[in-house]
């Protein structure tokens, strides 16, 4: 055993024994997965114009993090940035655990040049989802990647095992950085119309020679013929909804954000921003050419948007050639919704399905359950507020307190933020405000979302899923609960609100912490489209909310507890050094029993 270790740092040594021990042996419970995130600037030409990109670990998409049900997931990050930086992980439920969520009411940033590491669980969660930096509008710029979470071998898919999965970013793309869309938002401007449509991170085939440029690099999806792919797709766009789909192929829809849905086949897919979707998709042509993958803008005028389109390539290995003629048609329903409503009502929960757990998905009878609160949520265009452009929820125009929730809460600092979220419209001058939901723990909450705007917005509420159980065009009213879908409502965590329409959502409150309830539009998400549920345990004992971490940050109030931190490799050694070093002689003793 000596001679075995002879030469080991100490790092390899914690290395060695973090890989082996806690993924294979796994005597301290459900496996560690640990991943480095390295966030810093690059320079990149996606529709032929140089300009200042994020990347992760020097690549835009970054690298996706895979890993299964229960698995405890260490995520060192490294701010390379001029910039404070935080990751967020929108669908991860962080169960009992808002400290590592990844936003402003809940971390603290990481400042410039330093690292943090995230420590959570993906307890009972299976599904695809995307990370993002959640500051200064730097989702504009990149630093996202996907996140898949693979059922554990005992519980079965409700599907033939697909022969490999793909994941495929898709979202709208400004040739402006992030800092230069950011002071326009901030001047009161309009940031106008993108310059196109990203496909993993890389711009349009070039299936038109007018439109699109030469030169630019475009993605290509290789497969083979006859095989399943499981497609996870994830708008991580900043405001336009785009319709996907894939020249003469169906999109056999399986799961969304995290639950398996009634398997039904789509030609073309509307995914909004923020939301993912896994299709499974059959090579079934002749390949008698390559096929086109397309991205294109929803509720738009075509003529002013054609350059706007994201075209990608489906290549088989036996393909004759090139990808050829016009693209797949998009929707032809400009000016009417109805169509894109009535394909987000027909997306259905597999209830026969298990998820993350060995029982069905649909045991949960949610449309029996007393609703303890109703909140109806107006959404406004933007408005003027004290001199500034500002975009608003019932009225109030949010802004982040200095020290995150929760730690405040603990250290008793007053006047951080307001418990005053009014769950109705007042008839009351727009403010900037730090109006929070004073929401009860274990209550079963209706949120009306009503979007008085004229765009199509997305919503993404942390910590939770929850059931969509209603989309209509006008205003919503108490008779409007007699069109919910009371059985098999999908559940997830982002859900779109069509203009001059409503979309109502029924959430189970049994996480406590404190969540973001907000735009997933950037825009209107920046300017102030956000709230937090606090959710707190009055019996608290430890055990539905966990304590903040030994690394937590400390700013606002607090900052002058904070200290420089020691690297990230050395903190969570020192952390996890009684473990390792029990898990070693553990090791040791097993060695030596069987050799």
């Amino acid at each position: 055993m000596h001679m075995a270790l002879h030469g080991f740092s100490l790092l390899s040594l914690f290395s060695f024994v973090h890989i082996a021990l806690l993924s294979t042996l796994c005597f301290a419970g459900d496996p560690y997965v640990s991943y480095d995130l390295h966030v810093s600037y690059s320079t990149a030409s996606p529709l032929g114009v140089p300009q200042q990109v994020i990347v992760i670990n020097g690549k835009l998409p970054g690298p996706p993090i895979n890993v299964t049900t229960n698995n405890n997931v260490i995520v060192n990050v490294r701010n390379e940035l001029d910039e404070d930086l935080l990751m967020t992980w929108p669908g991860i439920q962080m169960r009992r655990n808002s400290w590592q969520d990844g936003v402003l009411g809940t971390n603290c940033p990481i400042p410039p040049k330093w690292n943090w590491t995230y420590q959570f669980q993906v307890k009972d969660q299976i599904g695809s989802f995307f990370y993002f930096p959640s500051l200064n509008f730097q989702r504009a710029s990149g630093g996202f990647g996907g996140f898949i979470i693979n059922n554990r071998k005992i519980i079965p898919i409700p599907f033939a095992q697909p022969d490999d999965d793909i994941v495929i970013m898709i979202g709208d793309w400004y040739t402006q950085s992030h800092k230069a869309l950011r002071m326009a938002l901030g001047a009161g401007k309009d940031i106008g119309i993108p310059d196109g449509v990203l496909i993993n991170g890389k711009g349009p085939y070039r299936y038109n020679n007018t439109i699109v440029p030469d030169g630019i690099e475009y993605e290509t999806i290789q497969v083979d013929p006859g095989k399943t792919y499981r497609l996870r797709i994830h708008n991580v766009g900043i405001s336009t909804s785009l319709n996907f789909r894939i020249q003469n192929h169906n999109l056999l829809l399986a799961e969304t954000e995290g639950h398996y849905a009634m398997q039904q086949n789509f030609t073309d897919f509307d995914i909004h921003v923020g939301q993912s979707y896994s299709f499974l998709v059959t090579m079934d042509q002749n390949a008698s050419t390559d096929y086109y993958i397309v991205a294109s803008a929803r509720f738009v005028n075509e003529s002013l948007w054609q350059r706007v389109t994201g075209v990608a390539i489906l290549h088989y290995s036996n393909s004759k050639g090139p990808a050829t003629g016009p693209l797949p048609d998009p929707p032809n329903d400009v000016y009417d919704k109805t169509r894109s409503m009535n394909q987000a009502r027909s997306v259905r929960q597999n209830g026969s399905a298990s998820g993350a757990r060995p029982n069905p998905q649909g045991s949960f009878h949610y449309g029996t359950i007393n609703i303890t609160d109703t909140y109806v949520i107006k959404i406004l265009p933007p408005v003027t507020i004290n001199g500034t452009v500002r975009a608003t929820l019932n009225g109030i125009s949010f802004v982040n307190p200095d020290t995150p929730i929760r730690l405040a809460d603990q250290h008793k600092v007053r006047g951080d933020y307001k418990l005053d979220f009014p769950n109705r419209p007042l008839n009351r001058r727009p403010r900037i405000d730090r109006s929070m939901i004073n929401a009860t723990y274990k209550g079963f909450i209706e949120i009306v979302l009503q979007n008085d705007d004229t765009t199509i917005q997305s919503f993404h509420l942390d910590g939770y899923s929850f059931f969509v159980v209603g989309y209509d065009y006008g205003n919503w009213s108490e008779d409007s609960k007699g069109s919910y879908n009371k059985w098999d409502a999908i559940s997830r965590s982002t859900t779109q609100v069509y203009p001059g329409g409503w979309t109502s959502i029924l959430v189970s409150l049994d996480n406590a912490g404190a969540w973001n309830l907000r735009a997933e539009n950037l825009d209107r998400w920046f300017l102030g489209q956000e709230t937090y549920l606090r959710i707190v345990n009055p019996e608290e004992n430890g055990e539905t909310e966990m304590a903040a971490p030994d690394n937590v940050l400390y700013c606002g109030a607090l900052a002058n507890l904070q200290r420089r931190q020691q690297s990230s490799a050395e903190s969570i050694f020192r952390g996890n050094l009684k473990l390792l070093l029990t898990l070693l002689l553990t090791f040791i003793t097993v060695n030596s029993i069987f050799s």
